[in-house]
Order: C-alpha cells, then sequence, then structure tokens
C-alpha cells in the first residue's frame, strides 16, 4: 500500500511539472531588443506588456560612437527579433552587426520614409535622424507594428489597438508642435544645436529659413569617427557667423552630445545658452523626457523659452 501511495504521489508530481512547464512556455514573452531608446519606446507602445522591450542605448548615449559590449551580444541572442534605426544612425551599422551574428531577424524602421539628403565631405547621404518629425515617427510605429504581428500573430488585435491610439497622439504631438512654434516670431526661429540632428524638426516646423530650413551645427550629422563628422575651420566660422548675422538669442546644447565646443561658440558669438535638447537619445526614467512624446514636448518648450 505505501507503494501504491508513493507512486500516485510521483505521478502527481510529474503531471503537475509537466502542466507548470507547458504554462512556463505559454506565458513567457517574445523578446524584442532595439537599438535605440525612442525606437523601445515605440516598440513597448506597440507591445504593451505582451513582449519585452529591450534598447542597447541607454539614455543619452550616443549611437554614432557607440562600441557595442558582450552582453550586448548576450542581449541580442536572447532576443527574438531586433529593431533599429538605419541610414547610418548606428556608427558603423553596430546593431546590424549583431543581428546578423546572432542570427536574429533585422528590421530597419526608417524603411519607407524619404530621408533628407545632407552633404558631407564631398558626398550625399541620408540623414538619419528621421524621428524628428511625428509624422515620420508614424512611418516607425506602423513597420514596428508589422513586424511585432508577425512574430506574434495571437496578439494583432491588441498591437494594432493599441498602435492605433499611438498614432493619434502622434496626429496630436504634431498638430501642438505647430501651434507652439507660432509663439516664435518667424525671425526669431533660428535653431543652432551641438549636431546635425535637427534638420527634420527645422523643416517641418520652420526654423533655419535663411538656411534652407536645415539644422545649423558645428558639427555634421555624426559625431563620431565616421563619415560625416568633425568639424572644418570653415564650418565653425559659418556657424559664429550665422549666428552674429541672424542675431541668434540663444544656442542649443544636446543631452547626447559633449557641451563644450557650442560653448565655446556661443562665448565666440557673444550669445547664451538656451536649454539642453534631447536629440540622439531621450531621457532617464521618471524625467520628463523619458518617451517619444515627452522628449519631443520638452524640447519646443525649452527651444521656445531658449528663443524670447
Amino acid at each position: 500500500m505505501n507503494k501504491n501511495i508513493i507512486l500516485a504521489a510521483l505521478l502527481c508530481f510529474f503531471s503537475y511539472t509537466s502542466l507548470t512547464t507547458a504554462q512556463d512556455e505559454t506565458l513567457k514573452k517574445p523578446v524584442i531588443v532595439c537599438s535605440t531608446t525612442q525606437i523601445a519606446d515605440f516598440a513597448r507602445q506597440v507591445a504593451g506588456d505582451r513582449c519585452e522591450v529591450k534598447s542597447i542605448l541607454a539614455p543619452g548615449a550616443d549611437p554614432h560612437t557607440y562600441m557595442p559590449t558582450p552582453q550586448d551580444a548576450k542581449t541580442v541572442l536572447s532576443a527574438d527579433l531586433a529593431l533599429e534605426n538605419g541610414l547610418n544612425l548606428e556608427g558603423k551599422n553596430w546593431m546590424a552587426v549583431l543581428a546578423k551574428d546572432a542570427g536574429k531577424p533585422l528590421i530597419t524602421c526608417t524603411n519607407g520614409i524619404k530621408p533628407l539628403e545632407i552633404e558631407a565631405s564631398g558626398e550625399k547621404l541620408a540623414d538619419p535622424h528621421a524621428w524628428f518629425s511625428p509624422v515620420n515617427a508614424a512611418v516607425y510605429v506602423n513597420n514596428i507594428l508589422k513586424a511585432v504581428i508577425e512574430l506574434d500573430p495571437q496578439g494583432k488585435p491588441q498591437y494594432e489597438a493599441r498602435a492605433k491610439l499611438f498614432l493619434q497622439q502622434l496626429r496630436v504631438l504634431h498638430s501642438w508642435l505647430k501651434e507652439q512654434v507660432n509663439k516664435i516670431m518667424p525671425e526669431r526661429r533660428i535653431l543652432v544645436t551641438s549636431h546635425d540632428a535637427f534638420n527634420y524638426f527645422c523643416r517641418e516646423y520652420k526654423f533655419n529659413a535663411n538656411h534652407n530650413f536645415l539644422s545649423l551645427a558645428p558639427v555634421g550629422w555624426s559625431t563620431g569617427g565616421e563619415v560625416g563628422a568633425g568639424m572644418t575651420p570653415e564650418r565653425h566660422k559659418e556657424v559664429v557667423n550665422s549666428i552674429r548675422n541672424y542675431k541668434t538669442r540663444a544656442v542649443f546644447v544636446e543631452t547626447s552630445v559633449n557641451p563644450k565646443l557650442l560653448r565655446e561658440i556661443a562665448r565666440e558669438a557673444g550669445v547664451r545658452i538656451g536649454g539642453r535638447l534631447y536629440s540622439d537619445s531621450m531621457g532617464e526614467k521618471d524625467t520628463a523626457g523619458e518617451t517619444y512624446i515627452g522628449m519631443m514636448r520638452e524640447n519646443m518648450i525649452v527651444i521656445i523659452k531658449g528663443l524670447e
């Protein structure tokens, strides 16, 4: 009889263990790893709690100069899907290399966007900072939505519902930004930043009319050592003269770029620092700029105050 009781207990134990394991497999969330904080925010808006979303870059990090670590390789290896910005934002295509080495599917979130062209080192390149227009951000979201549905078809209704709401929020953000920029007189809409990250923003909201509605900055689209980086004496002189000629009231440093260079230019041109803008990365947790909508909102508020 004791043997029968023990056998029954063992059968119950193994049945429970098998059921628990099956339940754990069912409850396991797909893992999405993103190159930047902005893309991670877009992915979380679409995925909700149904997926685990991770970002390679930390708040304040610079994607142009970032060097992946062995831990990053492990993170991508454990993921089901990888997302990148593309257009050479990730210096030396580090996200594409990580995904390829790990054998993971990679989605380029800027697919479908018509990029602005910028000239650097005698050649024309696509500007990678496309998210600075909420209209382009919607393209990122739709690309992510499609990829997540392919990853987890059963979650399609939830993903579509979340994406629909977030796309509405992006449209409201776009309208609000256009409304807010009207508080700045057209002749005062001169935006000078640390590097050429704000071309899409300037074009969308009509800053720098005398510069073809493009960014004014001492450094090109990249802050690193790849094509487009660096400051020449000619570019330095151009920025200083533009600040003086346009009677710019302030210049703005960026949260992901060392402010030293722009502070020197501000002193030389005789203008003040108007504030810090979120550029290639969003803000830390529990700050006003920890989400995409938050960073865009705070940037506009800082710009308006700085150019008063």
